[in-house]
């Protein structure tokens, strides 16, 4: 079974019955800022409470208010936990955001202008997905080059094609319809598609919580949240994975190892260059998943969808709790890094602050996370906490 990787204090401060540094019980103040959590569910209680404060009466945490931030949060978080486990394992991957708009537009072509059915297409994109995610691994680790100029380059590869191809096959950047039919119709049309990708669930539990008084009522007595949307459970289920597979797997042990120390993880008879290129794969892959559920979501695809979203995935991984160095991580603390992100973008709308304040908001709480995640480790490492 695996476990997490902490810092283990260098200094004991106490002693066992028998005087043994060897068998030092670590405090609970110590277990609790060692998980790298903790600062991530520190930051998220703040946040929620401020918000409390400033638009508690606003609506921002009726259903439909919960549901407006928590699908923000849900976009994000997917990506999220795949640049976690991947800064985890060492790696940056700057071309994930270009990922969204290249996966929107492989899948709305072949949809809109070859005839193909939307569940087909879909598999087609997560296939070229996994390419990239493959060729930016396989250059990484050949190469001895740094993911963050390999993926940089793929950046400005994948942003460039997209708007390219999208031209001369449509001359249009963003597709919607071709003669007569449109993008929703086709996703709509296909169930195997739209039940993984388009809509909601639960609606039927929400207007029967209307119908009694406990949620909000349209006129026609539904509620007024149609439900969850189906990216927040996409969300869930990539996290609830994404962190058993780190913390019980040993594929999860093996990506701690290479991001600490990847020649004494090789050492040790870990396969490195296979774990990180499996590592770029999941990026790609849930980039282009990010890409699918939002065109079935706005029944559209952009050349320019996905604009900034990398590092927006690596701000909330490192608010999450991981290291610029590798090694260290979580990836529910990643997934509580992009809740943040979605309150602060929606919440700020419910209040009287300016929008424009949002990206300076971010700035401030991703620098607030480095200090605190730094300032708490080396007390831990000292055996001060």
């Amino acid at each position: 079974m695996a476990s997490r990787q902490t810092v283990p204090p260098a200094k004991p401060s106490a002693k066992n019955s028998d005087g043994d540094d060897r068998l030092l019980k670590q405090s609970f103040w110590q277990g609790f800022l060692a998980n790298p959590e903790f600062g991530a569910v520190a930051g998220t209680v703040l946040v929620f409470v401020i918000f409390l404060v400033a638009a508690g009466d606003s609506g921002m945490f009726s259903a439909e208010g919960i549901v407006n931030w928590g699908t923000v949060a849900a976009y994000l978080g997917i990506i999220a936990v795949a640049a976690a486990l991947l800064m985890i394992g060492g790696e940056f991957d700057l071309s994930i955001g270009s990922m969204i708009g290249f996966a929107g537009m492989v899948f709305a072509i072949p949809v809109l202008y070859w005839g193909l059915p939307p569940w087909v297409s879909a598999i087609i994109t997560l296939i070229f997905a996994m390419g990239i995610g493959w060729l930016n691994g396989y250059i990484v680790v050949k190469t001895g080059l740094s993911s963050f100029i390999v993926t940089l380059a793929l950046f400005f590869v994948l942003r460039g094609l997209t708007l390219a191809v999208a031209v001369i096959l449509t001359n249009q950047t963003i597709i919607s319809s071709n003669d007569g039919l449109t993008l929703r119709d086709a996703v709509v049309a296909d169930p195997l598609f739209s039940g993984l990708f388009f809509g909601y669930v639960g609606t039927g539990l929400f207007n029967f919580l209307a119908a009694h008084g406990w949620l909000a009522a349209r006129d026609d007595g539904a509620a007024l949240a149609i439900g969850i949307p189906k990216v927040m459970v996409w969300w869930l289920v990539i996290t609830v994975v994404g962190a058993f597979v780190l913390l019980k797997m040993r594929f999860g042990n093996w990506v701690q190892a290479v991001g600490g120390d990847a020649n004494a993880a090789k050492n040790l008879g870990i396969p490195v260059q296979r774990v990180k290129i499996i590592l770029f794969m999941l990026t790609a892959l849930a980039g282009a998943l990010f890409g699918l559920l939002q065109v079935a979501d706005a029944g559209s695809a952009a050349a320019d969808r996905g604009m900034l979203k990398e590092f927006e995935a690596i701000i909330a991984a490192v608010i999450g709790g991981c290291l610029l160095t590798g090694g260290y991580g979580s990836v529910i603390g990643a997934s509580l890094g992009a809740l943040i992100f979605g309150m602060v973008q929606i919440g700020i709308g419910y209040t009287s602050i300016d929008n424009s304040w949002y990206r300076v908001i971010l700035g401030v709480l991703l620098l607030l996370a480095v200090v605190f995640n730094n300032y708490v480790r080396k007390k831990f490492a000292i055996g001060k906490v």
